[in-house]
């Protein structure tokens, strides 16, 4: 027990450790080569702190364990945006950007739809990891070409592209800002693995089921660098990359850990009856509710965050109770789908009704008035 809570410490220190150099390196990196921080978190940062979910899923496909890999992402998944944004949105409230409502989120969705598609006959196949990998190596090039441009505009913006200084001051300037990104990704991963398996180890001792482990501790446990480096991103006052990172983790865990793991498994990626029929459709309503969310006045606010957290903890109840089949199980169905869902998902539509009528107002205003609307 001293062990494992050795592990637990030393894996919560590389993590804060990790997560402030991986924030610090990819903000400057971003101010430095004038691309916006929402573009790096969605990139670097994302691919960065999705590392564990990686490795343990790719580790599990090599090891049969294959009904792991896809567990693992649907329950990061739900993690990342119920319990990561829900803490993110209390630390402080985040402010949307259009881009993450007009094209990333949309891509989110579409990847959680097409995943339960090519996982209902209960297997992700060869064909279905070339074609996952394939749309993560679509998707990373089109935000290139996105950063290109920003890049460009930037240079445009100071007159010349000399005036950023000489290419050796850049490049010098560059290495560091990347050795903070390698130093911190290295932390979190290494800080994952140690909390995680104190973590387990701590569970066992207390007699807790390993079906319990499963589907609460290894799945939380590969996102806690996504936690910790969105929640020190949302104190740093870095909120693009706290919010980019989460959406960007999202459809790098679907495209390129399952991808991967399909490739690894050598197309028997199996996926679990359990999680086909319950956990995969709960992450695509998770991910459907991030939309209206998010499009209601382009803030995550924290009355947003804590329903975020509130329906997170609702989750873990339910995984438990299925998880030990507990009596209570058919009495909670009860409230949370014929009250609480249908409530939710009500408030959710009202909230988004009266953020499109109040912005509707403010743009009549703006058009009878002598000022013209303001650029995104």
């Amino acid at each position: 027990m001293i062990a494992y809570g050795a592990a637990l410490a030393g894996g919560f220190a590389l993590l804060i450790l990790g997560a402030g150099w991986l924030v610090k390196g990819s903000s400057r990196l971003a101010l430095g080569a004038g691309i916006s921080p929402l573009v790096v978190g969605l990139t670097v940062v994302a691919f960065g702190t999705s590392a564990p979910e990686l490795a343990v899923s790719v580790a599990a496909a090599f090891s049969g364990a294959s009904t792991l890999s896809v567990a693992n992402v649907v329950g990061s998944n739900i993690f990342n945006v119920l319990c990561i944004l829900g803490l993110s949105a209390l630390v402080a409230p985040l402010v949307v950007k259009r881009q993450l409502v007009r094209l990333d989120v949309p891509v989110m969705i579409g990847a959680s739809v097409l995943l339960y598609v090519l996982a209902v006959d209960g297997t992700i196949g060869i064909w279905d990891g070339l074609l996952l990998a394939g749309l993560v190596v679509v998707y990373t090039l089109f935000l290139i070409r996105i950063a290109r441009g920003e890049k460009a505009k930037a240079a445009a913006a100071v007159g010349d592209i000399e005036a950023a200084g000489p290419v050796a001051a850049r490049r010098m300037s560059l290495l560091p800002n990347l050795g903070l990104i390698g130093a911190g990704v290295a932390a979190l991963v290494l800080g994952s693995r140690w909390l995680v398996h104190g973590a387990v180890g701590a569970a066992r001792v207390f007699g807790v089921s390993e079906a319990v482990i499963g589907l609460t501790v290894v799945a939380a446990g590969t996102g806690l660098p996504e936690l910790a480096t969105s929640v020190v991103a949302a104190l740093k006052n870095e909120r693009d990359i706290s919010i980019g990172n989460i959406i960007g983790s999202n459809i790098f865990n679907i495209l390129s850990v399952l991808g991967f793991s399909g490739l690894a498994a050598r197309g028997r990626l199996a996926v679990a009856p359990d999680v086909l029929s319950a956990d995969l459709p709960l992450m695509i309503v998770v991910v459907l509710a991030c939309l209206p969310l998010f499009r209601a006045g382009y803030v995550l606010s924290r009355a947003k965050g804590a329903l975020f957290l509130g329906s997170y903890a609702l989750y873990i109840a339910w995984t438990v109770m299925r998880a030990t089949t507990s009596p209570a199980l058919r009495v909670f169905n009860g409230v949370m789908f014929d009250l609480v869902l249908p409530a939710m998902i009500i408030g959710v539509i009202v909230s988004l009704i009266l953020s499109l009528r109040k912005e509707e107002a403010g743009q009549r205003g703006d058009q009878g008035g002598s000022h013209e609307p303001s650029a995104d």
